[in-house]
């Protein structure tokens, strides 16, 4: 459940992220459309202006009288020697001496000029645009008619100016501003994958806490019943020899109330554990004898054919007693579950003293290799969870102790949980 969320949430954060790329790239498209119009229409009137100065000039310079159009003032003015060029044309006017500057700016085509002068001549219109020339050359141009004093028609003025390099500048402009926006919206889709990750860091804290939980109650309950499996079983060898010897039901009903309590304190172990390692709660030290408690836990051991033999001193140590039963329990059942050989019955001594408890067993040992891994939950070297080494290391390290492994030289393994030397 958790992992199908989370899958969720790295889905709308990439729709969230789309969106918002989407939108800003919507208005940059816009934003970019109307630079690149601005663009052209700002060449376009500094074209326009420079033909319309030209055009004002020469209507200034030109004589249109009686049918007559008189160009040689045109001569003699700096305007015949620069750009834009002009031409005085016929179009459908009456036939006379045309003019063309003497500076030639740009290629234009006679065809192009005669057709411009015959637009504004036969239809008493002004023309401007861009046209393009028979050498497929860009020009801007402008196209006037000339009348004479009666208001006839007499001929065309056409200017002509050089578009080219206008229109470079502005392809050069279209492509900054193209790749400006596309580079801005790869800044801006980087910008909201990362703004998505921080407004939806709440839901994903929520359910990575979700899943510590499940993951809590989940270790909870398999140490649980990890745990209560060896009690539960001596509880059922007792109930099973109470039945079949009923005399002796008075000599174990002391193990039974010790196994039920043992239980007990297996289901509030594990909640106070979780409650440790949170933080929210204390181990509980105090004083007590190591020797009896080993002894006592090894009587409660459903041992079945196996022998278990304990040699031990007085031992005084601080620590919590349940925690502690709990440690040497889990070290002697895994002794009973592994370290025997085949289609043998366990074999296994305890040693207490100095404030160590020394279990060792003649199974197939420990490879060294695996030794460190073994007190890792969910870590065995025989097929078991190995819930209940890592919680035997867990007891040993809030004790401030330590728990080794090793192999003996005969044969087996040795288990060795020590307190340290000031706690006894």
């Amino acid at each position: 459940m958790t992992d199908s969320s989370t899958g969720r949430l790295r889905r709308l954060r990439r729709l969230l992220t789309v969106l918002f790329t989407a939108m800003n790239a919507v208005g940059l498209v816009v934003l970019a459309w109307l630079l690149i119009e601005a663009d052209a229409d700002q060449g376009r009137q500094r074209l326009d202006s420079d033909v319309r100065q030209v055009a004002a000039t020469l209507a200034r310079l030109v004589a249109a009288d009686g049918g007559t159009v008189v160009t040689a003032y045109l001569g003699t003015d700096t305007i015949n020697e620069q750009c834009p060029q002009f031409a005085v044309m016929l179009g459908s006017a009456p036939k006379f001496e045309q003019h063309r500057n003497k500076r030639e700016c740009v290629a234009v085509d006679d065809a192009l000029l005669n057709r411009l002068a015959t637009e504004a001549t036969s239809t008493d219109t002004s023309k401007t645009g861009y046209e393009t020339t028979a050498g497929g050359r860009l020009v801007y141009v402008a196209a006037d008619p000339v009348k004479d004093s009666d208001r006839r028609i007499v001929g065309a003025f056409v200017v002509v100016a050089d578009a080219d390099g206008i229109q470079r500048q502005h392809e050069q402009w279209m492509l900054l501003v193209i790749g400006g926006c596309a580079l801005l919206v790869l800044g801006l889709g980087a910008a909201g994958y990362v703004i998505a990750g921080r407004a939806m860091r709440p839901a994903a804290d929520a359910l990575e806490q979700q899943k510590s939980l499940l993951d809590g109650v989940s270790q909870l309950l398999d140490g649980v019943v990890h745990d209560l499996k060896t009690p539960v079983a001596g509880l059922r060898a007792l109930a099973e020899t109470a039945m079949r010897n009923p005399a002796e039901q008075a000599e174990m009903l002391p193990r039974t109330i010790r196994l039920a309590s043992m239980m007990g304190d297996i289901i509030d172990l594990w909640p106070k554990r979780a409650r440790v390692i949170a933080g929210v709660d204390e181990v509980s030290i105090g004083p007590l004898m190591l020797d009896q408690l080993v002894e006592m836990v090894v009587e409660d051991m459903p041992a079945g054919g196996a022998r278990i033999s304990v040699t031990s001193v007085p031992t005084r140590v601080d620590g919590d007693a349940t925690l502690l039963r709990r440690a040497i329990a889990n070290l002697i059942g895994n002794a009973l579950s592994h370290g025997r050989a085949p289609d043998e019955e366990a074999d296994i001594q305890i040693t207490v003293l100095d404030g160590r408890v020394i279990i060792a067993d003649r199974g197939p040992g420990i490879d060294p290799a695996e030794a460190a891994a073994l007190f890792e939950r969910f870590v065995s070297g025989g097929g078991s969870t190995g819930i209940g080494l890592a919680v035997v290391k867990w007891v040993a390290d809030i004790h401030g102790g330590t728990l080794r492994v090793y192999n003996r030289d005969e044969g087996g393994a040795i288990f060795e949980f020590a307190l340290p030397p000031g706690a006894g």
